[in-house]
């Protein structure tokens, strides 16, 4: 085999293992703007569930009031006992809220790592069919001597 030809197939396959490696690191660069979006929803769903705890306050606040001008004048025991029951509500659907809230976080930062592992598995992917497209180059110019 001539020597150009010899050359231009070296040249070949050290040009497909840098596009290899190439795209296994855009692949994960690509990775790691998704875990950085995911990232990003789970601060947006932490201001949500604040968000959502803060209502449900500032609704019995206001259920508070309008419950206490409603009673006024009694000073029973069913009317302590209901406003009880409304405060424990309120604290009950805070509580849920906040859990779900927490849930939701743990479920976006588990997505935004599994990402991020992905994207490296994929650019070592990537390394790995490099050097191996330049090893076989090698072999095959080897090969031909």
């Amino acid at each position: 085999m001539d020597p150009l030809t010899m050359a231009l197939m070296m040249t070949s396959k050290l040009v497909q293992a840098g596009a290899m490696r190439g795209v296994g690191k855009a692949e994960r660069q690509g990775a790691e703007l998704d875990a950085f979006n995911t990232e990003t929803e789970k601060k947006r769903s932490k201001v949500s569930a604040l968000q959502r705890h803060n209502d449900r306050l500032e609704l019995y606040r206001n259920n508070l009031a309008a419950n206490i001008s409603s009673f006024r004048g009694r000073d029973d025991a069913s009317v302590r006992a209901f406003l009880d029951r409304q405060r424990e509500i309120a604290l009950e659907d805070t509580s849920r809220s906040d859990l779900m809230g927490m849930f939701e976080q743990a479920k976006l930062q588990q997505q935004a790592t599994t990402t991020r592992v992905e994207g490296r598995a994929r650019e070592k992917a990537a390394n790995i069919q490099a050097f191996t497209t330049l090893m076989g180059g090698l072999m095959d110019f080897q090969k031909t001597m």
